[in-house]
């Protein structure tokens, strides 16, 4: 019988996110684990005060946390160092947009040695402090909003194309040398293929729930959806045959609102969608009718630049 595991690398790649680290190193070490813990902060190259905050950070946690330069700053890479950073036998991914639940990590580890998956996950639970936010985050824990994938609607718990972060054996990662660092975004998802075709589950769990702090400007919610969108294009253009039915939504309503579909059916559709989120004031529905066309036009654009150009920088 294999032995249980129980000690626990945490993994946050970091780049300006001076407003949101502290508060998600918090949520880190107010964690109950079942072994031993330590944290691995991969800082990019901020252009904020976030180096600043990790210092202090550090002095309040000492060798617990541990600091690691990520000259690029990219999503894959940062997780790779930190990995490689790692000193333990479970790393779970945390971004610092996030804040893990009290009892996140334990019951990771005790659903990654019951299934004996590859990697274990639950679902983004967005969140939002401003009116827009808020509207953002309703779109993200919507089927209007990302179409439906369970880990930001829920579903029943078992075996799944992908889940949200990730709590994984660090013997898989090692075995299929991490993130592949080709893919900008999207590496999660890629990696995720990898496991199972390995041999290994990939297992979500409902209860696992992160909440995550969407972006907070229309501005860098079209650019994140557009930068989204352009890899998803990339991975479909490798494999088109691993792409769900969602992900094509978002481009084909481009297609159709080019050609043949009235885009004023689409802005009313939206808005009675809106008018039906009872639980958004009137302020956040009005900032809902704006960001879900960036949400699907930022995401559907993008998909097609990268179908087209396939793994190029940006």
């Amino acid at each position: 019988m294999a032995k249980a595991l129980k000690n626990i690398s945490f993994v946050m790649p970091v780049l300006n996110e001076q407003h949101y680290l502290a508060s998600a190193v918090e949520s880190v070490f107010g964690q109950s684990v079942p072994g031993e813990m330590e944290l691995v902060l991969a800082l990019g190259p901020s252009k904020d005060g976030t180096d600043d905050v990790a210092k202090t950070l550090k002095k309040k946690y000492g060798t617990k946390l541990q600091l690691v330069k990520s000259p690029t700053g990219l999503t894959s890479a940062s997780l790779n160092l930190g990995i490689a950073k790692s000193q333990y036998e479970v790393v779970i991914r945390v971004d610092a947009h996030s804040e893990l639940p009290e009892g996140y990590a334990a019951l990771g580890v005790e659903i990654l040695n019951t299934t004996s998956a590859g990697n274990v996950g639950g679902m983004m639970v967005a969140k939002g402090t401003t009116n827009l936010q808020s509207a953002v985050a309703y779109g993200y824990n919507n089927r209007i909003g990302l179409g439906g994938g369970s880990f930001h609607v829920g579903g029943e718990a078992g075996v799944a194309e992908s889940v949200y972060l990730g709590i994984y054996k660090k013997s898989v990662l090692e075995e299929l040398s991490g993130f592949s660092e080709t893919w900008v975004r999207g590496q999660d998802w890629e990696l995720n293929q990898r496991i199972k075709a390995a041999g290994y589950k990939v297992w979500f769990d409902p209860r696992l729930k992160v909440g995550y702090y969407p972006r907070s400007s229309i501005k860098q919610l079209a650019k994140q959806f557009f930068k989204t969108g352009f890899w998803r294009g990339a991975l479909t253009r490798r494999a088109p045959g691993d792409s769900a039915l969602r992900y094509w939504i978002p481009p084909l309503l481009v297609i159709a609102s080019l050609f043949w579909f009235p885009f004023w059916i689409y802005l009313v559709g939206i808005a009675v969608a809106a008018l039906w989120a009872k639980e958004l004031s009137l302020d956040q529905k009005q900032w809902l009718v704006v960001v879900l066309p960036v949400m699907h036009f930022g995401w559907g654009i993008g998909f097609w630049w990268g179908l087209v150009r396939g793994a190029k920088s940006l």
